[in-house]
Formats: C-alpha cells, structure tokens, sequence
C-alpha cells in the first residue's frame, strides 16, 4: 500500500508540516516545515475565488472557518533605499 502525504498543524509549535505518517500520531523520517507555502497558497486560492471561501463541518454543515484575504501593500519607501 502506497503511503500517503499529510498536512498538519503542530498543535505544540503551530508549524504546518507535510511528509509521510508511519501510524496515526507518528510521522516518518522527513517531514518538512510547509507553512510559509501553504498559507500563501491558501491566500491566492482565495483571492483568485474572488469570495471569502467557507469551510464547513460535513456532518452537521456548520461553518468551522471562514477565509478573507486582502492584498497587502508594498513598501515602496523603503524598497528604493541603498
């Protein structure tokens, strides 16, 4: 059986990790800090949607989170010093 990836959240460091779980709470050697990656990912998903994105509970259709996303603005002041 092939293994899967997964995603998680330390709930110790509040990390996103990613790579491969030998059993339920243990991962395999590898597993990789994806945080930085994933939140900008999720932040163009929601952006290019055009809609804040709902995330719901599937059994009871409950709305767990909501997601917005507003562009942030560059720093043009400090960019053009040397």
């Amino acid at each position: 059986m092939k293994n899967k990836m997964k995603v998680e959240t330390s709930k110790l460091t509040n990390i996103i990790f990613a790579g491969e779980i030998k059993r339920p709470g243990e991962w395999k050697a590898g597993k990789q800090d994806v945080t930085l990656d994933c939140l900008i990912a999720v932040a163009e998903h929601v952006k290019n949607f055009g809609e804040p994105v709902g995330i719901f509970d599937v059994d009871t259709g409950e709305m767990i989170f909501k997601i917005t996303v507003e562009q942030g603005k560059k720093d043009t002041e400090n960019s053009n010093k040397t």
